[in-house]
């Protein structure tokens, strides 16, 4: 499992996808284009509808303003200490994920709200200043074939923390940290505790429950003509904003806060 969904690598891309993709690390402020939107490309008009649609949310700082409001109440479960020192490439890894994951949930989750006919019936949230990616240099997204098979079992085994009743998605976060085996061996121990007493599926279930009330709020802002094919383009955004996002913005940042850096 490396890809598990059909996606177009950004090595791949080229003509109007490939300007897509970079349009979407400019206005995300990211140096990788996140899976959802590589699995969107495979989908005829889908990418380019979709980033139309939310990317006038991302410009005027909305995202941000959800994500400021989201972290003063987040359900963040404690883990044992994962502080130490790690590669420089962890660290880089995790702040990178953190911003972007939870950015693109609340992006998402409005474009799944405005499909779904699930748009808050009033309120708003304000534009806000955009807070800056973290301008990162991250290691190369590993498959299966980069690694050692102890390490990509591991992989498999962290992918099913806080997703049941199975991980639909390889979360693309612990393919970047891969090249670390030392330290996911450390993250799975910490994560092994609160799955098993059911306070990291109780976090995150709260997580994703408030997140969506705020995108539907954010999807008052959505202003695009429906779609051919909106119940597939509903669908694969769903699973992303379900599974491999909503479950690893929760755990990204407990990872960080086990790290004790500043946040």
């Amino acid at each position: 499992m490396s890809d598990p969904l059909p996606a177009i690598t950004e090595a791949q891309a080229s003509g109007a996808i490939a300007d897509l993709f970079a349009d979407i690390r400019a206005t995300v402020g990211v140096r990788v284009v996140n899976l959802v939107w590589r699995h969107l490309a495979t989908m005829e008009g889908a990418l380019p509808w979709a980033w139309a649609a939310v990317k006038p949310l991302y410009l005027d700082g909305l995202p941000d303003a959800a994500m400021a409001t989201f972290r003063q109440t987040m359900d963040i479960p404690r883990l044992t200490s994962l502080a130490g020192e790690e590669p420089a490439s962890v660290d880089a890894v995790l702040a990178s994920y953190d911003h972007s994951n939870t950015i693109n949930l609340f992006a998402l989750g409005a474009l799944r709200a405005w499909l779904n006919g699930q748009a808050a019936g009033e309120g708003a949230i304000a534009p806000a200043p955009r807070k800056p990616a973290p301008d990162l240099q991250l290691p190369k997204l590993a498959s299966e074939e980069d690694v050692d098979p102890a390490t990509w079992a591991m992989v498999l085994r962290l992918n099913r923390f806080g997703d049941e009743p199975q991980p639909l998605i390889l979360a693309s976060m612990y393919r970047h940290l891969a090249h670390a085996p030392a330290f996911l061996q450390r993250v799975e121990g910490a994560l092994a505790p609160v799955a098993a007493d059911g306070s990291l599926r109780r976090a995150i279930l709260d997580n994703r429950q408030t997140a969506a009330t705020l995108a539907s709020t954010l999807a008052r802002s959505i202003s695009a003509e429906r779609p051919a094919h909106a119940d597939a383009i509903e669908k694969a955004v769903g699973l992303f904003v379900d599974h491999a996002i909503g479950k690893m913005v929760t755990i990204c940042r407990a990872i960080r806060t086990a790290r004790g850096v500043a946040l």
